[in-house]
């Protein structure tokens, strides 16, 4: 069976895609890191395999190009009027200060909390993703909530 158009394609990944990169890059990069990931995909679909796991594929292609982006991050600058405002007190602003917390982690360890709560993957799929083992990305994830409750602390 051939993988469907890539139109299909892209529209049923096209959130949770988005989502893993909001998590990981944040809401000034995720735009670009998305159209890259995409681009990527696109360049890639028509030598794809049949029994190829496209929501896999798709997030390992978005877990590169958000790499690329959190390497590139430190070697642009950023325009003052670009600069994120304070959040707002409230739920909203605890989510804010998470997800900052949430950028502040080592890459496989952020990939991996995000894979795993705002995508909602299974830590085998994690593991392809993030080309280790399952259980390589349970202590990912382990690690990660467990820096991430020392730094709230």
């Amino acid at each position: 069976m051939r993988p469907p158009p890539f139109q299909a394609f892209l529209d049923g990944h096209r959130e949770e895609v988005y989502r893993f990169l909001t998590g990981f890059v944040g809401p000034h990069d995720v735009d670009d890191a998305f159209q890259e990931t995409f681009l990527s995909a696109l360049r890639a679909y028509p030598s794809l395999r049949n029994e190829t796991n496209l929501k896999s594929w798709v997030l390992t292609i978005a877990y590169r190009k958000a790499m690329d982006s959190h390497r590139g991050r430190g070697r642009r600058a950023v325009p003052v009027e670009d600069l994120p405002e304070q959040p707002s007190r409230g739920s909203h602003a605890e989510d804010h200060a998470l997800w900052d917390l949430v950028q502040a982690l080592p890459g496989k360890q952020r990939a991996a909390v995000v894979q795993r709560y705002a995508v909602g993957l299974p830590y085998k799929e994690i593991g392809a993703i993030l080309d280790c083992t399952e259980e390589a990305a349970r202590q990912n994830v382990r690690e990660a909530l467990k820096k991430l409750k020392e730094m709230m602390s």
